[in-house]
């Protein structure tokens, strides 16, 4: 009772926190509002008193307090131009305002992502990227942004071919999708929040299904019981939302895309689209080759795979996630074409 309650008040903090940078007028207030969501969020990722939770909790600590102390040093060399010598160019400032941005966003997730819950890496891939992606656009420095946005997409793409751990999967994914956030940004901001909107419905639907069947490997996706029915509905609905997530049509994933590939054409950024296309595709690839291989093996029983829940609820609850993705759909293609 004590952790839930704990909990509880800390993810309230860190939501109040959030509000407060994505609604602050100031350089200060935006940096009060970034602390403030450090110091609530650390308490959440030791609450389970383990030694690989604090050995997460001390070097997400680590690398968000440099990011913060980058982002107050040159934010406050921002303030001062404008107040005492009247400067109305500050390119170098900007520069270092936006590196700090980004590496609150990829650093933490690359060294600590295993060792989290999975409740704290829906966060961290969640809700953590909304106040610096909101601080970043802000700014105006697209060629920086590009530059960082073919950053993300190569090693979103290049990252997961190798990897084992679903969370580590996932990161790299997220990575990808960070590349194509950047990309939105410098259109407008109802484009970034729609994509932003429609990722997080997404994994929030796949980290829920992962933590309910207790899934944290690939392997582990090879040993449903394929002599039960729900066990092989659950699994398709998982795929389905995974393919989603890499972009495949005509998922929900896909349509996020659509719209930044149509707003590059218009802009005539053919050769970077095509470099997007490409990454996403290494992205859906290894998708597709996990989906294949988990539904042709042989499937077993292992003693890790335990669920206790209501399958009626399990079967509303899924239905409940589709629907909104048929909603979202509709909205995107409803807002774009008429």
């Amino acid at each position: 009772i004590n952790n839930l309650f704990s909990k509880t008040i800390f993810f309230m903090i860190l939501m109040i926190s959030t509000l407060l940078t994505i609604s602050s007028s100031s350089w200060i207030g935006m940096w009060m509002g970034l602390e403030l969501n450090l110091l609530s969020f650390i308490p959440l990722l030791i609450i389970n008193n383990n030694i690989s939770s604090t050995e997460s909790a001390i070097k997400y600590f680590l690398y968000q307090t440099f990011a913060s102390l980058i982002f107050l040093f040159f934010s406050m060399i921002y303030i001062m131009k404008i107040t005492f010598f009247n400067y109305f160019i500050f390119n170098m400032e900007i520069h270092y305002i936006v590196m700090s941005m980004n590496l609150k966003l990829v650093t933490p997730m690359f060294n600590m992502i295993e060792n989290l819950t999975w409740f704290n890496t829906l966060i961290m891939l969640t809700w953590q990227k909304l106040a610096p992606l909101v601080v970043i656009s802000y700014m105006t420095m697209y060629n920086y942004l590009m530059l960082f946005m073919m950053a993300c997409c190569l090693i979103g793409a290049v990252g997961g071919l190798i990897q084992t751990s679903m969370q580590k999967l996932l990161v790299y994914s997220s990575m990808n999708h960070l590349g194509w956030l950047f990309i939105a940004q410098i259109y407008n901001n109802y484009l970034w929040l729609t994509y932003f909107l429609i990722y997080t419905i997404i994994t929030i639907s796949i980290i829920s299904m992962l933590k309910i069947f207790n899934i944290f490997n690939f392997n582990q996706l090879f040993f449903f019981n394929n002599n039960n029915n729900f066990n092989i509905l659950m699994k398709i609905f998982l795929f389905m939302n995974l393919l989603s997530l890499g972009g495949l049509p005509p998922f929900l994933g896909f349509f996020p895309k659509l719209m930044v590939i149509e707003h590059m054409m218009k802009s005539n950024f053919y050769l970077l689209m095509l470099g997007l296309i490409f990454c996403s595709l290494f992205t859906l690839y290894y998708y597709i080759r996990l989906s294949f291989s988990a539904f042709m093996m042989n499937y077993m029983s292992m003693k890790w795979f335990f669920y206790s829940f209501n399958k009626f609820y399990m079967y509303i609850y899924m239905i409940f996630i589709n629907f909104i993705n048929l909603f979202m759909i509709w909205y995107i293609v409803f807002l774009n074409y008429f």
